[in-house]
């Protein structure tokens, strides 16, 4: 082996090596920091470690992973838990939104939900100032904000975004056109179309949920 092509390959077992580091870092933050935009996760990360090489930022998927993991180790107690308690709090708005067709998407959804989760909605409606009169007739007091969400390169469309709390809870809705219903915009960890899940598929988890939790606990009992 030359010394040039030894010199690449531990280069690049650096640059990998850095890249587990950024990411698990970045999920340390989220974890324990309630941050949520995976790009500052990534930089603050990489500030901290020291680490100045841009290639090292790992991809969106990769903290996600990292994320996984880290709960799985240090959160096993409480995460499950955490995300039953908002997945249970997602079925509920869901059946007091159903003319908006709700559908749950994020953390919640995707099973990396933590104490500092909100549950995500995104709900359907022509005109947003319907969803904003139902939540204000039924004393929901709300904040307003906008979001930008992509479908492409050059698609990124603004939509508005309720914000509001119910039983502890924060809850974030996305109001987007009916039409939208046609499709997702795109996840923010793997550029893939966003997972999006109806009433009833929510249903079905919180039932999984509860056999897995089930057979856990036989499992120690029998132990």
């Amino acid at each position: 082996m030359s010394r040039g092509e030894h010199h690449r390959i531990h280069a690049h077992d650096r640059l990998q090596r850095n890249r587990l580091r950024v990411a698990q870092e970045a999920a340390r933050l989220m974890s324990e920091h309630g941050i949520r935009d995976f790009h500052h996760a990534k930089l603050k990360a990489a500030e901290r470690l020291g680490i100045l090489d841009t290639q090292a930022l790992p991809r969106n998927l990769e903290v996600e992973q990292a994320l996984r993991e880290h709960q799985r180790l240090f959160l096993a107690d409480s995460q499950p838990q955490l995300l039953r308690q908002r997945r249970e709090a997602a079925v509920e708005a869901m059946r007091f939104l159903a003319a908006f067709e709700p559908r749950l998407v994020g953390a919640v959804l995707e099973g990396t939900a933590d104490a500092h989760s909100a549950v995500c909605l995104h709900v359907y409606s022509d005109d947003p100032e319907a969803v904003v009169l139902y939540l204000r007739e039924h004393g929901v007091p709300i904040e307003t904000q906008v979001r930008r969400l992509r479908y492409g390169r050059d698609e990124q469309p603004e939509y508005p975004v309720l914000l509001f709390a119910a039983d502890e809870l924060p809850f974030d809705l996305t109001v987007l056109p009916r039409d939208a219903l046609r499709q997702a915009p795109l996840d923010r960890a793997d550029d893939r179309p966003m997972r999006r899940a109806s009433l009833v598929q929510v249903e079905m988890l919180l039932d999984e949920d509860a056999d897995e939790a089930f057979e856990q606990r036989l499992g120690a009992a029998l132990r």
